[in-house]
């Protein structure tokens, strides 16, 4: 396939991402040690608006789509009461567990593995509900934040930041293709047969492969890791639902990028993040 290969070929004239997969892999750290030390990073884009404690003292905290839980950790440590993490990968108990106990925060954090649209938790649970790096994986978003409405408490407020997926990283393979942008440029086809020849022989290939591509009735494949969230259809949802945002931000890739970050044909592209803030009534 041409374009196969020329994605392998213009792939080693771009330096490799570092990437938790690549980290765990290289005996580095491993997933949820990573997410805890990136977990001041994860919040950083809400700290212009609200502080920490108004994130997370003595609050009950959700943590949708919390991984292998390390960030969760992290929103433990910043004085929260008690927090939930809900991913719907089983095996993320374990390291979640291991990290929690050798940070010594084993009382405060509950792992928990469910579906996002559909938790089992009562209504209004939590003060805090967190969505970072979230939306543009989960398969059905509408329900994913329908639920979260019905679990925030009076007065609570739900955090959302995402990579919208014309990103240069938005396809989410930056563990083996390096190339920015990618995926506006070559068939899904043919980076997905990239994809497998990159990360072939790896000690976790079949976890990647699992974890990134999904299968049609017909059974072609996808990229079903990503649900090409964008901002538009963002803002969609948000109408839908009768949602107006208390902040909301797009960030730049860099601040030189700023006026193509807000010109309606390069937006998609040149956002580095959409920050929304969504606050209950009491």
């Amino acid at each position: 396939m041409i374009q196969k290969n020329l994605i392998l070929a213009l792939n080693h004239l771009f330096p490799k991402q570092r990437h938790p997969l690549n980290l765990n892999n290289d005996g580095v750290k491993t997933y949820a040690e990573w997410q805890f030390e990136k977990g001041e990073e994860t919040i950083k884009v809400f700290l212009k608006k609200y502080t920490k404690e108004e994130m997370f003292g003595g609050k009950r905290v959700l943590d949708m789509g919390c991984g292998a839980g390390g960030k969760s950790l992290f929103y433990a440590s910043c004085g929260a009461a008690h927090v939930t993490g809900v991913d719907i990968i089983p095996r993320y108990a374990d390291e979640s567990a291991a990290l929690s106990a050798k940070l010594g925060l084993s009382d405060k954090f509950t792992f928990v593995c469910a579906s996002a649209d559909d938790m089992p938790f009562e209504n209004a649970s939590f003060d805090t509900i967190i969505m970072n790096d979230f939306m543009e994986h989960i398969s059905n978003p509408e329900a994913a934040l329908g639920e979260a409405f019905r679990l925030l408490a009076p007065g609570g407020r739900i955090y959302v930041n995402f990579p919208p997926y014309y990103h240069p990283f938005g396809l989410h393979m930056s563990d083996a293709i390096n190339i920015p942008w990618v995926h506006a440029f070559f068939s899904e086809k043919a980076l997905i047969a990239a994809y497998r020849q990159l990360v072939r022989g790896l000690p976790d290939e079949e976890e990647r492969l699992s974890l990134r591509l999904s299968k049609r009735p017909d059974g072609s494949e996808y990229v079903g890791y990503v649900n090409r969230m964008s901002i538009k259809r963002f803002k969609k949802i948000l109408k839908s639902k009768n949602i107006t945002p208390v902040y909301y931000s797009e960030l730049p890739l860099r601040g030189f990028l700023k006026p193509l970050a807000r010109f309606p044909l390069t937006r998609e592209a040149f956002v580095r993040m959409a920050v929304c803030v969504i606050e209950a009534k009491n």
